[in-house]
């Protein structure tokens, strides 16, 4: 059986095919008064990654924090970024090894540059040396799931340095996971006050084994093999610190 289409129907169909192409080819915009299809809208979150208490066998032990804050869209975001410790037993406040305020962009598939300003030094006095410094980053997930985050500081004295961090995440069920994590910073000059060398400064190995309570929740139990080298070791021989450690830790990630 064969449908036939009215002519009326077959002229109309063919001039709404045409003016379709022709919309095609020469582009179409929505009425200005029609709602966007995709709209951004800025969200916020915070994360403790690590908020832990570090026993080591040779130093000191510490309080240690890891946090990073963001809000933003998909595009741009603003970041707020400190890691620090506070040393107990020392007498002493606490101390930022970082707090940076950052402009962040996405520039690939799961990769943002980041740029912008930092200090270091003590968090509720000046019982610490101080510096300020600017810093330029690359943040994102390399292939594997490796969350990563590259950086390279400037003082405001002109010294050089960078760090690299990594960490994966390997499920061993639903909520219990085990993260390899490492640390590398360097330095392209001797800047005693702070206990850095030129070269090759350290170098920090650790594993945790986490339960995520909730996904916004996560206890964990780890420990860490750290190493000075070059210049920045015989600076903490002179003061009498070793240059190699282990430790344990444990700890709480949070997420806001």
């Amino acid at each position: 059986m064969t449908t036939r289409i009215p002519m009326t129907a077959a002229v109309a169909l063919l001039a709404l095919t045409t003016l379709s192409a022709a919309q095609a080819e020469d582009g179409y915009d929505a009425p200005a008064s029609w709602p966007s299809p995709v709209v951004e809208h800025n969200m916020g979150m915070a994360l403790f990654d690590r908020l832990e208490y570090a026993v080591p066998d040779k130093g000191e032990e510490a309080l240690v924090w890891d946090f990073q804050a963001w809000y933003g869209g998909d595009v741009n975001r603003i970041y707020l970024k400190s890691e620090g410790e506070n040393v107990q037993g020392d007498g002493e406040d606490a101390e930022f090894e970082s707090l940076e305020l950052l402009y962040s962009r996405l520039v690939a598939d799961f990769w943002e540059l980041q740029g912008g300003i930092g200090y270091q030094g003590g968090v509720f006095s000046d019982d610490h040396t101080e510096r300020t410094y600017g810093v330029i980053g690359l943040q994102g997930v390399m292939p594997y799931g490796i969350e990563t985050d590259v950086a390279m500081q400037v003082s405001d004295e002109g010294d050089v340095s960078a760090s690299f961090e990594g960490e994966y995440d390997l499920r061993l069920t639903q909520r219990l996971y085990l993260q390899p994590r490492t640390e590398i910073a360097v330095a392209a000059s001797d800047v005693e006050e702070f206990g850095v060398g030129e070269g090759l400064n350290s170098v920090r190995v650790g594993m945790r084994l986490g339960y995520e309570v909730t996904r916004r929740f996560a206890p964990y139990l780890g420990a860490y093999w750290e190493k000075q080298y070059g210049d920045t070791a015989d600076l903490s021989r002179a003061d009498g610190d070793a240059t190699e450690d282990t430790g344990v830790v444990a700890g709480v990630r949070l997420m806001f």
